[in-house]
């Protein structure tokens, strides 16, 4: 299994221009969030690359692709809004340095998710060093792919933590001890309960991983989908909670769905902290 070097400093990364900031975007001097500055940046003329994440974002990507280009930049756009497969992965490029993704895709058809319609089927990438796994599905990954990642983790000097999601259909016992040859940092193995249906799951993640504190198992819990109340949502958040996870509760939001939703605003706001939920519903 490949393990690829950190970008080399002589060789910059291009510019890149998001249409939305968030807590995991670049924050290097050729990452960009609005149109270009008044003086050159890069090499004057680009290449610049516009990133949308969101679908309701599209409409403020292009204007900023208008607007690179009215200063001379050459200038395309993609990202997962647009459908982009994405390629290897590049420390730094779209993510903080940090973030890590070592494989792209899912074997699953999960009505609600975008990723293997977007990316296909598991394709396992050459490992970059990082202490965040942003993968879709690490777990249902080669044993050969996942023994090659733990093996760049345990050279992380951070504490590690797994973000984009552990299924728990796939988690079995050796993972678990490759979990443990690690340091799992605070909300560092994130599960997820996104239905009624999936609840019965968790009581296979509470007893693989009953040697972890719940401050390292976080619960990722889709909320608002098909219709669901705020009650039902709220019902499975607690069940979450019982069961030793502390959940996270997610807004639905389709390829056509806008920001979140007013009225679910402050539900999500509540059920992901645990310093509000946890006095009034942990046993």
């Amino acid at each position: 299994m490949t393990i690829a070097n950190a970008p080399s400093t002589t060789c910059p990364l291009p510019i890149r221009v998001f249409a939305r900031r968030t807590k995991w975007t670049p924050d290097d001097s050729l990452a960009f969030f609005d149109g270009p500055p008044l003086w050159p940046v890069g090499n004057g003329w680009g290449p610049v690359l516009v990133s949308v994440a969101f679908t309701w974002d599209i409409e403020r990507g292009l204007y900023l692709v208008r607007q690179w280009k009215l200063a001379g930049y050459s200038t395309t756009i993609g990202g997962p809004a647009l459908n982009d497969p994405g390629g290897e992965f590049t420390a730094g490029m779209f993510v903080k340095d940090g973030v890590t993704i070592t494989s792209r895709g899912c074997p699953k058809h999960c009505s609600f998710c975008m990723v293997p319609k977007r990316e296909g089927k598991i394709r396992e990438l050459a490992i970059t060093p990082g202490h965040v796994v942003q993968d879709n599905n690490l777990l249902a990954c080669s044993r050969r792919h996942i023994k090659a990642v733990f093996e760049m983790l345990r050279k992380q000097k951070k504490a590690i933590k797994f973000l984009g999601g552990l299924d728990i259909g796939y988690m079995k016992p050796w993972h678990i001890e490759l979990f443990k040859s690690v340091k799992i940092g605070k909300s560092g193995l994130c599960i997820a309960c996104d239905s009624k249906r999936a609840i019965r799951n968790l009581d296979k993640a509470a007893d693989l991983l009953s040697d972890f504190d719940i401050e390292q198992k976080r619960c990722y819990v889709l909320v608002g989908y098909k219709g669901e109340t705020q009650d039902q949502a709220q019902q499975r958040c607690i069940t979450v909670l019982r069961k030793g996870f502390l959940p996270y509760a997610q807004l639905y939001r389709g390829p056509t769905s806008g920001p979140s939703r007013r009225e679910w605003r402050d539900f999500c706001y509540f059920w992901c902290h645990p310093k509000f939920y946890r006095p009034a519903f942990e046993k």
